[in-house]
């Protein structure tokens, strides 16, 4: 018979102490290796970022050249491929409205959606200058587009969108000030918001995983629409293609660099309350870290190559706008600082230092007020 081995449990919990004590003199982690939303190894995970391919770069001299590289770089982390689906066109509803027309229309956004967008017309024969309005998150999924145009067409939208803009833009709807001032507006819903709704905060995670495993995602599927809505602008008679603006605040704010980085429809950008460094966003406590609402922000792998205000640099240099407020949770100081340094940095050695505005405004947090508004229309202005 075999002689079997017994450990008794008094020896167990003698051996405990001494196999932590054990571990830990090896270095270990402890066991506890999360700190809030971050590993406790963080900070050597931010010192491996080196952001090879930011320029200047020095194995890369001539600008065009890093762009298209960089640019490459970067769309290989938007996991979703370029569309080139037809449009298709529809007008739905086209009726009067102060100074300008409002319209309802529908057109494939991708090969595999079919959407509904609002377009604001300014009166007269045209072609005007155009504005591709970008919605923010907010986790409020049940209005997109509306955030930023009037909803005519839904009452119960257009309570939740006037509650929205009072508090976020005093009051205003962005897409009706611009109408009014001459501009053409167009905006979509992006996925999960408005009439492509049904996302809840705590689905978040849940559709990003689900569309990884398809071979898509969330991030980069929103900018693949992004830059599609821009090409679409860009073959309407009432718009003058050389004259299309990205605008947009919060997560619209990043979505404005993001598609004028894609995009070459894209001739000016307004990007409010969204622009950081990477490694100074990333700190323990931030509100960006929470996670749910980041995954439409994320590009897995991309932040190996390029700090995040290098991807909005793909965009030089024509005009960019960048601006936010001083006290906006999201972003910190040394982040926002970082990031305008590195904006300049590529502008300035483009000899382009006065198509880039980088602004905080004193005493705001994470906001669009009037003020705010009025100085980006002036600046769209004088750059369309």
């Amino acid at each position: 018979m075999k002689r079997r081995s017994v450990i008794s449990l008094p020896a167990v919990a003698l051996a405990a102490p001494h196999l932590a004590d054990a571990r830990a003199a090896a270095g270990f982690e402890s066991p506890s290796v999360i700190d809030g939303n971050l590993p406790v190894f963080h900070e050597s995970l931010k010192r491996e970022l080196t952001f090879p391919l930011a320029w200047p770069n020095a194995r890369i001299r001539d600008f065009r050249d890093w762009k298209r590289r960089a640019r490459a770089q970067f769309e290989t982390h938007l996991v979703e491929p370029a569309d080139r689906t037809p449009f298709r066109l529809e007008v739905v509803d086209d009726r009067a409205g102060p100074g300008y027309r409002r319209r309802q229309l529908i057109f494939n956004v991708t090969r595999h959606s079919r959407v509904r967008a609002t377009m604001l017309v300014p009166d007269g024969p045209g072609p005007f200058p155009a504005a591709l309005l970008l919605h923010d998150h907010g986790s409020r999924f049940d209005i997109g587009k509306e955030k930023l145009i009037e909803p005519w067409y839904d009452e119960s939208r257009l309570t939740s969108a006037r509650a929205w803009s009072a508090k976020y833009f005093s009051g205003r709807f962005v897409g009706d000030q611009l109408a009014a001032r001459g501009c053409a507006v167009l905006a979509v819903d992006a996925l999960g918001w408005g009439d492509r709704g049904g996302l809840t905060y705590e689905g978040q995670q849940a559709l990003a995983s689900n569309l990884f495993n398809l071979g898509s995602s969330p991030a980069g599927l929103m900018a693949r629409e992004d830059a599609r809505a821009a090409a679409l602008l860009a073959t309407l008679p009432e718009v003058d293609p050389r004259r299309i603006a990205a605008v947009g605040f919060s997560m619209g704010g990043y979505r404005a660099w993001q598609v004028a980085a894609l995009s070459g429809h894209i001739a000016a950008t307004v990007s409010v309350c969204w622009m950081t460094g990477l490694k100074e966003m990333m700190v323990p406590g931030n509100n960006t870290l929470r996670g749910q609402s980041a995954f439409y922000m994320l590009h897995p792998g991309l932040y190996r190559h390029l700090d995040i205000p290098d991807v909005a640099s793909l965009a030089a240099p024509r005009p960019m706008f960048v601006m936010g407020g001083e006290l906006d949770p999201l972003f910190t100081a040394e982040g926002v600082a970082a990031a305008y340094a590195r904006l300049t940095r590529v502008w300035s050695g483009q000899r382009a230092a006065h198509r880039l505005r980088t602004q905080t405004w004193p005493g705001l947090g994470h906001l669009f007020t009037a003020e705010m508004q009025d100085e980006a229309f002036t600046w769209l202005d004088r750059n369309l």
